[in-house]
């Protein structure tokens, strides 16, 4: 198990185990926290982001006939638009008979990723009877029958009630727009084979000590078997120091990663070593319903060494396994929450200090170019605002500056862009100035959130702060962090030009350490996500999806420990009984 990481402190941290950014959450309230070595370790190799697969499934009604002596016999073509404007073909349904209505079978599958945005083309044809016995693959579709196209994004789909979304059907070819063509309609879900995840707490007792000087050091390392009889690593618990009976923090293995309750689980014990060499303590074999069993009837489990005497020969040892707790609960993804009706709602905050630079001069980042490029400001607020509108009801958005002050009044580090306090959209002048301060926008912000749990529980805010320089009141930007938690909040900030944001990266914790506040509290899940426009254009990636890729793991995990759950479970849980 050496190798996973380079610091002791991150070696003896849990994996793959424990709620953490991901596609699921899956504590319960009152579990252990966020898997900050999960994040960090998955982090510094660019394996960030929400990827989930999704099957598209199509429909549509009232076609135009294009046959004379029957009806068409449509076949549906689903594009994704790249930014160049070109198309790239994502597959295609079968053809159905004679029929103006088609309900196709074949499932379209995309991978769906919250944090860019992803233009879909669905286009339909009716093919001609000449062609029904050549693969679909194959057809060469500027020989059918073209009867209309409709576009969407992705996010436009999953965020609609039951992931359903029915549009007008165009002609683009004709000049004049054609709009009796019929609708199609697109159901999006997710290939998740189970919802179903089982939290442990698994206790050693009487282990075997391998340390000179002290007591072991155990961990466990949880493996399921795959056919061929290999196995395949999926949780390790956390390194609980100088112990022989240790009691590991709670684990939450996802009937994904079991596969069943009945596939066999290889567990075992190492004593860990900050080299990476750790010395096997002893292993068991147990499936997951066998190891309920363990926990229902209170007894331990012997673990064994593979004996010298041959390969199939094991040696069982007086150190024993027991499982204190195994209840299984259902885990809810954050395409669940966004189509029951859960909304992201942003809000912007833009730094006017005086190091931006005169607005009137082109070097300044305030810049407003009359050819209609875009400064890094405006960039950062559109790219962001792209991905984020679909999330959020009104798409209005309240803006806020920072460090600036009116023509006529004192400085102010959190004031409407209008200059007004009902309003926030349009902008309105300010005259740079200073110091750099977050926690007055942060505290602005986390008073909306708060706010509105007294009313409404399904949403979620998230702030963007842009801004160009060195922040003058890190501890108490800290100190609001801390405080806002514990809210439906997120913060992504901007760095913008050429300063040292080493500052910004404390606020962002992928290093695995949560922020702690002046009186000494910690922060209870990371809620900052901090990105340089500098270094993700040397890297060629976007800066929305590197700003963005954290946030559903954020929203999951205060979902999760608030035991919020999405509206149609709420729906069902206050559904009348009208059963016998």
């Amino acid at each position: 198990m050496g190798g996973c990481f380079s610091d002791v402190r991150g070696g003896k941290e849990a994996v793959g185990g424990r709620r953490q950014n991901s596609l699921f959450s899956t504590s319960s309230p009152g579990t252990a926290g966020a898997n900050e070595a999960v994040n960090f370790f998955f982090n510094a190799r660019g394996l960030r982001g929400l990827y989930t697969e999704m099957e598209l499934s199509l429909s549509a009604s009232k076609l135009r006939n294009r046959d004379h002596l029957s009806k068409s016999d449509p076949l549906a073509v689903i594009y994704l638009k790249r930014k160049d404007g070109t198309l790239e073909e994502l597959g295609r349904t079968e053809v159905i008979m004679n029929t103006l209505d088609p309900l196709w079978i074949t499932k379209l599958k995309i991978t769906y990723q919250f944090e860019i945005v992803q233009p879909l083309l669905f286009r339909i044809y009716d093919v001609d009877t000449r062609y029904h016995n050549i693969p679909v693959k194959t057809l060469k579709l500027n020989e059918q029958d073209y009867l209309g196209e409709a576009s969407c994004t992705l996010s436009e789909i999953v965020t609609k009630k039951n992931r359903s979304l029915t549009l007008n059907l165009q002609d683009q070819s004709s000049p004049v727009g054609r709009k009796d063509l019929g609708n199609i309609t697109i159901v999006a879900e997710e290939t998740v084979s189970s919802r179903s995840v089982v939290e442990m707490v698994l206790r050693g007792s009487h282990l075997k000590n391998k340390d000179v000087f002290s007591k072991s050091d155990p961990f466990l390392r949880i493996s399921r078997v795959v056919e061929g009889g290999g196995a395949i690593p999926i949780c390790k618990t956390e390194v609980i120091d100088n112990n022989l009976d240790p009691v590991w923090k709670p684990i939450n293995l996802s009937m994904q990663k079991l596969l069943s309750k009945d596939n066999p689980l290889v567990i075992e014990c190492y004593d860990f070593n900050s080299s990476g060499k750790h010395e096997l303590i002893g292993k068991l074999e147990k499936t997951a319903a066998e190891l309920e069993l363990l926990y229902k009837e209170k007894t331990g489990a012997n673990f064994y060494v593979p004996s010298s005497a041959g390969h199939d020969r094991k040696k069982v040892l007086k150190s024993q396994l027991f499982v204190d707790r195994f209840i299984e609960t259902t885990q809810y993804t954050f395409i669940d929450y966004i189509s029951s009706g859960f909304e992201l709602n942003f809000m912007v905050a833009v730094d006017f200090t005086a190091s931006n630079g005169d607005a009137r001069m082109p070097s300044s980042l305030h810049y407003i170019d009359p050819t209609g490029r875009f400064n890094a400001y405006q960039q950062a607020i559109h790219e962001v605002g792209d991905v984020i509108q679909f999330y959020d009801a009104d798409r209005r958005f309240p803006a806020w500056g920072f460090g600036g002050k009116p023509a006529y009044g004192p400085v102010s580090h959190c004031f409407n862009l209008n200059g007004r306090t009902d309003v926030y959209e349009c902008p309105a002048q300010r005259f740079t100035s200073g110091p750099t301060l977050f926690g007055p926008v942060i505290n602005m912000a986390a008073q909306s959130a708060s706010s509105s749990l007294s009313f409404n529980i399904n949403k979620y805010f998230v702030l963007l702060i842009i801004t160009d320089g060195v922040i003058t009141d890190l501890q108490g930007t800290i100190d609001s962090l801390v405080k806002a938690s514990d809210l439906p909040l997120s913060v992504m900030i901007v760095g913008v030009g050429d300063a040292d944001f080493k500052e910004m990266e404390i606020l962002d914790a992928d290093n695995g350490k949560r922020l702690e506040s002046s009186s000494g509290r910690v922060a209870t899940r990371d809620i900052v996500q901090f990105v340089s426009l500098r270094d993700t254009h040397r890297g060629q990636i976007p800066v929305v999806q590197s700003l963005l890729e954290e946030l559903p793991g954020q929203f999951l995990t205060y979902m999760h420990s608030r035991g919020i759950k999405p509206l149609f479970v709420q729906e069902e849980a206050q559904a009348p009984n009208f059963g016998g």
